[in-house]
């Protein structure tokens, strides 16, 4: 089968999985865009001195401020995050990558830790 002939079924569904369309790419605009801001240093400056102003700067929904304010990786992508400018974000709190793979899996961090350890033996 060459890879031509495998296409994707935007209808499919895999659980536990929010997959990332033009549907959710409308409704994650405002969070999106609130978070390719933190390119600037001065806008995570910004937004570490007032978060809940700066939501309101970028329009953020409910549902998007409280996932934000949860510092919830999975609530984000669930309200429209697109997981590259969520990393922008996350660095703001210093959320790791080992923060948000438990934050998937529903572990502490340090359950996912010993994990990602007991896998490498």
């Amino acid at each position: 089968m060459d890879r031509e002939s495998v296409r994707f079924d935007p209808h499919t569904t895999i659980e536990g999985t929010t997959i990332f369309d033009g549907s959710q790419a409308m409704k994650g605009y405002a969070l999106n865009k609130m978070c390719y801001s933190f390119n600037s240093a001065d806008n995570r400056d910004e937004f570490v001195a007032d978060p809940e102003a700066y939501f309101t700067k970028f329009g953020l929904n409910d549902e998007q401020k409280q996932a934000c304010r949860n510092k919830n990786v999975l609530e984000m992508i669930a309200a429209g995050g697109n997981i590259y400018y969520l990393a922008k974000f996350a660095g703001i709190y210093k959320l790791d990558v080992q923060d948000v793979g438990a934050q998937q899996t529903g572990m502490t961090k340090q359950q996912f830790q010993e994990k990602l350890k007991s896998a490498g033996d």
